[in-house]
This record gives structure tokens, C-alpha cells and sequence, in this order.
């Protein structure tokens, strides 16, 4: 290294120094505002609310405490997977018979009217079935995911959440605020995309759109918590079986929390360097929840409008599902066709080609990839849904699924590209093809590494 170059340097080194020490000092002089603020405050105002402020203030010290804040986020984000899990498998079925009967009708109605079987096959067998098994699995979920989370939105956690992630995030290289987009993304990715807009800064809000993906959005929760249920809480006594699952379901939250953190500060080392811009972070007032408020955000808002999208985009995969699935080159379905292709990448990473196809195929819906798996094993060539998870879980064995398939599917799933829908909203956010191709090409190259290193660590030790 000659002179010039470690001047350079040593320049740079210099330069990150000073920037450093002026965040430093400029979180030193808003803090010291914001305390002699709050001593002056204290002194001159009188205000009759101050018990209830200093109510707030008890409960603020709990919530976000250094010893009970995050032990306490985790335990309510884990009561409301449980009232998810539990909450959703019966009005799920419920909506099933009902989509059946209905197919039931529709079929009788193509048969009188001598509909060609192979239209019948597309309109019912594909577009409609596919449509009934989007709504059936989504809505009872979303119904009651949705409203517990406006809840805590609405009485002003949301805020305390964000407060506790803030220091991460930081020293992650990204904005606090990402820690409320985040928490977007948990209902839908493409909700949390378009939340980075709080971002000032672009960098950052850039930061935030590429790793909004990493936390599991409702379309995941199916698979993830179908296949949680099966391999998890079926490993216990049914008594307990929901409350492993969402315990498990809840590991693989912090899990994807964890992801975001380490691909955020990898980010702002290599592609989008530079340091986290400071902001003051101002905790709302804690309100009595509006139930009317509730229902409308949670149901109107998010649940009718992400079901909706995904309908939109679920009716014209089912048509080319089925044809892949009826369309036959040789003596095979394009769909095997193209499974035998990927099943060595497949094996690789402890899936098989089936499961790869699945997820390409469930690009429109991540609601989608599970009914397209049972379809392609089932060599039906129509989208099925089995009666029961334990019927599930058969037809998966039979196929030569083990505890690391099942592991593997679900870490796939946890860490794959993003939807159609949130692709799309990239592109509206960045106007950028590159960051949209680079959004997807993240999370799937997370999720090859995660599942390479997990499957053939496993074989490794003799543990399959």
C-alpha cells in the first residue's frame, strides 16, 4: 500500500470518527432538551391528568425495561398466535364445506349445460377452487390476527415495540422507525413496504423496503402454521398441541427479527453504507381502545383489502396451474416436467422439486403453495384440500417428508422472495428494477443458505 492510498485511509477512517462523534452529540443535546424540557414541564404545569401520567409512566418502566420489555413482547406475541391457532381451524372449515357445496352446485350447472370437460376442469377445478381455498385459509385467520394486532396498535404498544427495537436497529446500521414498518409487515409485506414512507432518509427507507420481507406476512402464517402444527404440536399430547405450535410459530418470529437485524447491518456495510440518521422517538398517550375503529381498520381496511389482492392474483394461478398439471409432453405433466428439473437443487437444500415448483408457482399468493404441493402429489391435476392435518401430514410422509423436510419447508418459507403483489409495490415505492430483482434475490439466497446449511448439517451428524 503506497503513501496516497493510506492517506485515503486514514481519511475515511477520520471522516467516520467525526460523523460518529456528531450523532453522538446530537443524540447528547436532544436528549438534554427533551430532559430540561420535562424538568421545566414538571415545575410550571399543573395538570389534572398527572396520575393518570404517572399510571402510564409505571407501566411504561415495565414495558420497556431492559429486564421485561422483550420477554414481554414475546409472551403477548405469542397469546395472539395461540388465539390465531386455535381460533381459526374451525370457521376455516366451516367456509371449506361451504366453497365445496358450492363447487358441488357450479358442477351440476356445467353438466346440464354440456360444458366441455376440460373448461370445467379450468373454470371449477382451477380458477374457482383455488379462489375457495385462498378465502377459506386467509379470512378466519386475518379476521382475528388483524383485530388483536389494531388492538395493541390502538391502545399504543405498537409505539413501546418500536421504542424496544430502536437501539437494535441502530446499531444494525438502519432507521428506529423501520421497527414500525416492520411490525407492518407482519399483517402484509406490501402494507409494510409502503409504510417505509415515514423514512426520511433514503438510504434507509431503502434499508427498510429490501428487508420488509424477512418477517412472515398473514399469506405465510397458513403454511407456517399448518406445518407447525402437524410436525410440532403433533409431537406432543393434543392438550397441548396449539401451545407448542404458536410457541413455535413464535420462535419463528424472533427468528425472521433476527434475519432483518443481520441483513440490515450487512447492507449498510456493503451496498447502502452509511450512518443511521437520528430521530426522537415520542410515545403516545395509552388510549381506551375504539372497538368500532378496531373492526373497520382491522377487517374493512386490512383484512378485506389483502384478501381481495390475493383473490385478484389466485384465480389466474389456478387457471395456469391446472394446465401445467393437465398438459401432458410424453407421458408426463409439465408440472412433473418441471419438478424432476428442480429436485436435485430440491435435495440439496432438504425440499425435493415438488416443493420448489410449489413456491414458484405460489409466486401470485404465498397462500397458495401448500393446496399445489398436496395437488402435485397427489397427481390429481386439480387443487385439493385434504380433511384433516393428520390426512396432511400422510400424504407428506408417504412422499418421503421427515422432521427436516418439514423444518426445511418451513424455513423456506420464512425466507423466500416476496410476493406478486409486494414485487409490485417495490417497484411503485423504488422506480427501480434493480432494487425490485435485488429484493427478491435477498430473501431467496438467505433462504438456500439457511436450508443448505440446516439440511446437510443434519446428514452430517446422522441426524436423518
Amino acid at each position: 500500500m503506497n503513501g496516497m492510498e493510506k492517506f485515503n485511509q486514514l481519511k475515511s477512517i477520520s471522516y467516520d470518527i467525526k460523523i460518529s462523534g456528531y450523532r453522538r452529540l446530537q443524540d447528547s443535546i436532544v436528549k438534554d432538551i427533551n430532559t430540561n424540557a420535562e424538568t421545566i414541564a414538571k415545575r410550571v404545569v399543573k395538570d389534572k391528568r398527572s396520575t393518570k401520567l404517572n399510571f402510564d409512566k409505571k407501566i411504561d418502566d415495565l414495558l420497556t425495561s431492559k429486564l421485561f420489555g422483550f420477554p414481554i413482547m414475546i409472551m403477548l406475541l405469542s397469546v395472539v398466535f395461540w388465539i390465531t391457532i386455535a381460533g381459526a381451524n374451525y370457521p376455516s372449515s366451516i367456509l371449506a364445506k361451504v366453497f365445496l357445496w358450492f363447487e358441488g352446485k357450479l358442477t351440476q350447472v356445467f353438466m346440464m349445460v354440456g360444458t366441455p370437460e376440460w373448461l370445467h376442469g379450468a373454470l371449477v377445478l382451477g380458477m374457482y377452487r383455488t379462489l375457495a381455498w385462498v378465502v377459506s385459509v386467509m379470512l378466519p385467520p386475518m379476521a382475528i390476527f388483524f383485530p388483536l394486532f389494531t388492538l395493541l396498535e390502538d391502545l399504543g404498544y405498537l409505539p413501546r415495540v418500536a421504542f424496544n427495537l430502536d437501539k437494535l436497529f441502530k446499531k444494525a446500521g438502519a432507521h428506529g422507525k423501520q421497527a414500525l414498518t416492520m411490525c407492518m409487515g407482519f399483517g402484509c409485506n406490501a402494507a409494510g413496504v409502503t409504510a417505509c414512507r415515514i423514512i426520511e432518509s433514503p438510504r434507509e427507507r431503502l434499508i427498510a423496503t429490501l428487508t420488509n420481507n424477512f418477517v412472515p406476512c398473514n399469506g405465510r402464517f397458513p403454511t407456517l402454521i399448518a406445518l407447525a402444527s402437524i410436525f410440532v404440536g403433533g409431537a406432543v399430547t393434543s392438550q397441548y398441541s396449539s401451545i407448542v405450535a404458536s410457541l413455535f410459530v413464535t420462535l419463528l418470529v424472533v427468528l425472521s427479527i433476527v434475519i432483518t437485524l443481520v441483513v440490515s447491518w450487512f447492507l449498510t456495510k456493503t451496498l447502502l453504507r452509511g450512518v443511521p440518521s437520528s430521530f426522537a422517538l415520542e410515545l403516545p398517550p395509552y388510549r381506551k381502545p375504539q372497538i368500532g375503529r378496531i373492526i373497520y381498520t382491522s377487517l374493512i381496511d386490512r383484512a378485506i383489502f389483502v384478501l381481495g389482492r390475493a383473490v385478484a392474483v389466485a384465480a389466474p394461478a389456478g387457471l395456469i396451474i391446472w394446465l401445467l398439471a393437465n398438459i401432458t409432453i410424453g407421458n408426463m405433466s409439465m408440472l412433473n416436467h418441471a419438478a424432476a428439473f428442480l429436485n436435485p437443487l430440491g435435495k440439496a437444500i432438504g425440499l425435493d422439486g415438488f416443493i420448489l415448483m410449489a413456491f414458484v408457482l405460489g409466486l401470485p399468493a404465498n397462500e397458495i403453495v401448500i393446496p399445489i404441493l398436496i395437488m402435485s402429489y397427489m397427481s390429481t391435476g386439480a387443487m385439493l384440500e385434504l380433511e384433516s392435518l393428520t390426512e396432511m401430514k400422510q400424504l407428506f410422509v408417504e412422499n418421503g417428508w421427515t422432521w427436516l423436510t418439514a423444518l426445511n419447508v418451513i424455513l423456506f418459507s420464512l425466507f423466500h422472495y416476496p410476493c406478486g403483489t409486494t414485487l409490485w409495490t417495490i417497484r411503485k415505492e423504488c422506480r427501480s428494477i434493480k432494487w425490485t430483482i435485488l429484493s427478491a434475490l435477498i430473501p431467496t439466497a438467505v433462504g438456500i443458505i439457511v436450508c443448505l446449511i440446516v439440511a446437510q448439517g443434519a446428514r452430517l451428524l446422522g441426524l436423518v
